[in-house]
């Protein structure tokens, strides 16, 4: 930059600053700017030369021809923001677009010759193409550059290998950007373009509230804005996210849009107060500082159109602003007597004027940014309490029921540090039904310590103030916190406790839910399902081991009739074989238990050895009566379709539980108080994760089933079975491609998640050989007279025997030359014989060795691994609990202090579990009885605590008869 010529070097430097600036249509130059910027301290004067405009909404209009200097000098400038910029992404295709969008919008301003082609050297050209020893893309030194290059020109600044030259080398970032997820270096730069800039950094507000590193935050942003949705980037991307787990990404991707929503509004708020002529650049300012939704609604108030407005905007509009400003700027020049208008209201006396001026100094104090942080700061190092006391109206005229329930909160008083989400939900819910009041208590001292700061260190006058005036400063430090900052700091406490406790319920929904979906399938065996109830009887559904329905009838076991239809029952589990009977916990649940307990202790289905479960039904009367349940049963009454609903969740729990909304299921705890919004969200995005990583077979798996799986939904569902029913099934992952509406990346996303059953593909490929050999050459030959583009048939036509595993067809290639390497075949995928030439290979060169010598990441290469070695028919599933058959009961009067007894999981909740022992009502197990030492260490567990469908063994601690209560404590799991 020193050849340069003055006004060069100038403007580049204008250029480099200008992502500090605020965007030029904010700049605003009313006379209350002026007047604004006049009385604030000096700390806060901050001198902003005017720059030139953007041309990043007109780019062509910036492609007029330049002189060589100034070519260089934009040249020279963008290559340098970019390398700060850039963190690289996985994806071939993704990143085209992504670095394509960053060269329009970072490069606006360069000549037409950058949009062409650019001409390399042939040497360089063919290096780029191949993706071989590329240095910028192996080192941790040098982040990777999104700015294309031309030609010789930037030779004297880097070499040749140092630059990303048009599109070849996009391939390599896939592979080998950040090797086993390292950051890059200069993270201090690294930003990312929004559409709404404020005056903080995106990617660091990010990592502050999730606690992830600031390279991963960015690299996710990247990742949601080209649509890659969670499942994928939880196993596809790992290297990318340092190995998050899909919780945490869910909480990011919440949290991010968080962020968005508040830029967004306040950007809304700013364009609307400036065209009411509102605007001014303090209040600007304040405004692209607000990083919550409490903050720009606390900014914004005064100014939202009213009838009154503040008090603070009636002073200005008496003309008291200068006056308030005079004190603290130049007191000694001050005469609050010449303000006095006899007969005008809110100035006829010197108190009135005095009031005005303490309003507005009070206004101003409340919206001054370091005031506000360092009364937050006060806070946290003090005890702050929340407090919840019965209502005097619910004591008076209530229902004692309700009020009951909130008993342990009559008197209640808690630190919010120590403060438990579950009591924040219930604290909350008794003040939305009017039976408690709740307040928080800040301490006397916080105001003392900061009215003592404001007059002597903030707000201090420049002059010496007399007594009078500075009694007038002294009240409005007091005012401003008693009237504006102390409400405000209770609403954000509340609001922060109330978010957090909300999410951590949401996310303890997700958790139960995700356990819940992946208990493990009870294979194999031909059901009999219950629907248990009193009048109308007992519903039975018998299904096959195929979830085919055999037969449906109803029984009346508890009206007097319970001998003649145990005849009847044998009979059918005679006539099908069936050995299990799956009861729904409904009403009746306990009697129906009862029954069957008592034919089962007599042996009265000999030869049979029948067991039985319970089951939770919850949704299944829903579900029932569903379109969805209608078009699958048509012939059935609604009432004894959720008998065979409630047999086939035993027999294949994922794929019967997806049909049911997930908020119907009940594992979660307070789930109507929570946003509902971000209820549906988080649910069924745990739905997704679930089926995306259990995985279906595309040529048997249902409709509603596919909908779940990532990338794809309801209309790409429908396409795909439509195409099945058409053209057969599917052969390979490549046919994806012909489906009407699933473009490349609904493929990306979906491809590694469908699953293919190699032996039925190669019986039907068998069977139909000669035809489809004869079908492939005419439409082969048809489709070249047509249409030269078009892929032949035949060549899709082929079984791929890495479709049957976890591996993303982006990987084949790899998958492919280290099946070459370890001298292995692709029909041996899941055999004891891969396992050992795997084995054999990893212990000689070494997982990263081996990575290395296939030019790819450990992450990768495990992937591969796995889906090489795992047995055909693996099932993530089967490390997970099945359901507890049992073949007797315990009465609730049979407990006794010290029993021991085994139990499943029904329900978690921040406070305890919940465990079905088998007695009608679920015990509770404290959290504080829950230690790492009892739980077991051979299964992986997300966090510590238990979910539903685990397995316990218990002891009871107490049972309170009256209430119904079970306190119990975990002795281990099973």
């Amino acid at each position: 930059m020193s050849s340069l010529p003055r006004r060069v070097k100038s403007e580049a430097k204008a250029l480099k600053s200008e992502d500090d600036e605020l965007p030029s249509f904010l700049n605003s130059s009313s006379e209350s700017e002026e007047e604004e910027e006049e009385w604030e301290p000096k700390s806060k004067i901050a001198k902003r030369p005017r720059l030139p405009k953007k041309n990043e909404a007109k780019p062509k209009k910036a492609a007029a021809p330049r002189s060589t200097v100034a070519r260089k000098r934009v040249r020279k400038v963008a290559v340098k923001e970019e390398m700060d910029v850039s963190l690289p992404i996985a994806g071939a295709e993704d990143n085209r677009m992504q670095l394509l969008n960053l060269k329009e919008e970072d490069v606006g301003t360069k000549p037409k010759t950058l949009n062409q082609k650019p001409e390399v050297p042939k040497k360089m050209e063919m290096n780029l193409f191949q993706g071989k020893n590329v240095k910028s893309f192996e080192s941790d030194e040098k982040p990777s550059t999104s700015v294309p290059v031309m030609g010789n020109q930037v030779k004297h600044e880097k070499s040749e290998e140092d630059f990303a030259v048009d599109e070849p080398p996009l391939k390599k970032i896939k592979s080998t950007t950040c090797p086993e997820g390292k950051p890059v270096k200069n993270l201090g730069g690294n930003k990312v373009k929004e559409e709404f800039e404020m005056n903080w950094d995106i990617v660091q507000a990010l990592s502050e509230i999730t606690n992830v590193e600031p390279w991963v935050c960015a690299n996710l942003i990247r990742l949601f804005q080209e649509e890659n949705t969670i499942p994928f980037i939880a196993r596809y991307r790992k290297e990318l996210i340092n190995n998050l787990e899909a919780d945490a990404l869910r909480e990011v991707q919440q949290t991010l849009e968080e962020l968005r929503t508040v830029a967004k509004k306040t950007h809304t708020t700013i364009q609307k107060l400036k065209k009411e002529g509102k605007l001014s650049g303090c209040l600007l300012t304040a405004l692209l500082n607000c990083r919550t939704l409490e903050e720009l609604d606390h900014v914004s108030a005064p100014y939202k159109s009213g009838s009154k407005g503040t008090k603070a905007q009636r002073a200005k509009q008496l003309g008291l602003e200068p006056a308030a400003l005079s004190l603290l700027q130049n007191p000694m020049g001050l005469n609050l007597l010449s303000y006095i208008r006899p007969n005008t209201k809110g100035l006829s006396t010197v108190q009135e004027v005095e009031a005005g001026v303490q309003h507005i100094l009070a206004d101003i104090f409340a919206k001054d940014k370091d005031t506000l942080d360092f009364v937050r700061k006060l806070c946290q190092q003090r005890c702050i309490f929340i407090q919840s006391a019965l209502a005097k109206v619910s004591s008076k005229s209530g229902n004692e029921k309700d009020i009951d329930k909130f008993q342990l909160y009559h008197a209640f008083s808690c630190n919010i540090k120590n403060i438990q989400h579950h009591q924040i939900l219930a604290i909350n819910r008794g003040e939305n039904l009017k039976i408690l009041t709740v307040k928080v208590n800040i301490p006397d001292g916080v105001k003392n310590e900061f009215c003592w700061w404001c007059v002597n260190e903030r707000w201090r006058p420049k002059q010496f103030l007399k007594p009078d005036l500075m009694r007038i400063l002294r009240n409005s430090v007091e005012d401003a916190y008693k009237r504006l900052i102390y409400p405000l700091l209770c609403r954000e406490f509340r609001s922060k406790l109330t978010s957090d406790a909300e999410k951590e319920s949401v996310m303890m929904f997700g958790r139960n839910l995700r356990q819940l979906l992946l208990t493990s399938p009870v294979r194999g065996r031909t059901l009999m399902g219950v629907d248990p109830g009193y009048k109308h009887g007992c519903k039975l559904a018998i299904i096959s081991p195929t979830s085919q329905i055999l037969h449906t009838d109803v029984v009346y076991l508890h009206s007097g009739q319970g001998f003649r239809e145990a005849e009847k029952i044998k009979s059918l589990l005679l006539q099908y074989s069936c050995s299990t009977v799956v009861i729904g916990n409904g009403t009746a649940c306990r009697e129906t238990e009862a029954y069957f307990a008592d034919l089962i202790m007599r042996k009265y289905f000999a030869p049979l050895d029948v067991v039985y479960c319970i089951v939770s039904e919850a949704g299944a009367s829903i579900y029932s009566v569903s379109p969805e349940a209608a078009k699958e049963m048509p012939d059935l009454d609604p009432n004894l379709r959720s008998a065979v609903s409630i047999a086939r969740r035993v027999q294949d729990p994922l794929a019967e539980l997806v049909k049911i909304e997930p908020k119907h299921i009940g594992v979660g705890m307070y789930q109507h108080d929570v946003s509902q919004t971000l209820l549906k969200a988080t649910l069924d995005s745990v739905v997704e994760e679930c089926v995306s990583f259990v995985g279906v077979d595309i040529n048997i798996c249902s409709e509603i089933l596919l909908r779940h799986i990532a990338g794809l939904n309801a209309n790409r569902a429908k396409n795909i079975i439509e195409w099945r029913e058409k053209n057969g099934p599917f052969i390979n992952r490549e046919q994806l491609k012909e489906v009407k509406g699933l473009g490349p990346k609904s493929f990306q996303q979906c491809a590694g998640f469908i699953r293919f059953n190699q032996e039925y593909i190669k019986t039907f490929c068998s069977n139909k050989k000669t035809e489809l050999g004869s079908h492939a050459l005419l439409t082969k030959a048809g489709a070249l007279a047509k249409k030269k583009s078009k892929p032949a048939p035949c060549a899709s036509r082929q079984p791929n025997p890495l479709d049957q595993t976890c591996i993303h067809p982006e990987s084949y290639n790899i998958a492919t030359r280290f099946l070459s390497f370890i001298g292995g075949n692709a029909n041996d995928i899941g055999k004891p014989d891969m396992q050992q030439k795997v084995n054999a290979v990893v212990q000689k060169e070494g997982l990263e060795g081996t990575a290395k010598r296939l030019n790819t990441t450990v992450h990768t290469l495990q992937l591969i691994i796995d889906g090489l070695t795992q047995p055909e028919s693996f099932d993530i599933r089967t490390d997970f609990d099945k359901p507890d058959f049992k073949r007797s009961i315990v009465c609730f009067e049979d407990l006794s202090v010290g029993t021991i007894l085994t139990g499943k999981v029904e329900n978690a909740t921040p406070f305890g579990v919940f465990v079905d022992i088998g007695v009608g009502r679920a015990g509770l197990i404290p959290m504080r009885n829950i230690t790492e030492a009892k739980l077991s260490k051979v299964k992986k567990r997300r966090s510590l605590g238990l979910g539903p469908g685990e397995r316990v063994e218990v002891k009871v601690l107490n049972v309170d008869i009256p209430r119904l209560r079970i306190t119990l404590d975990l002795i281990r799991v099973l």
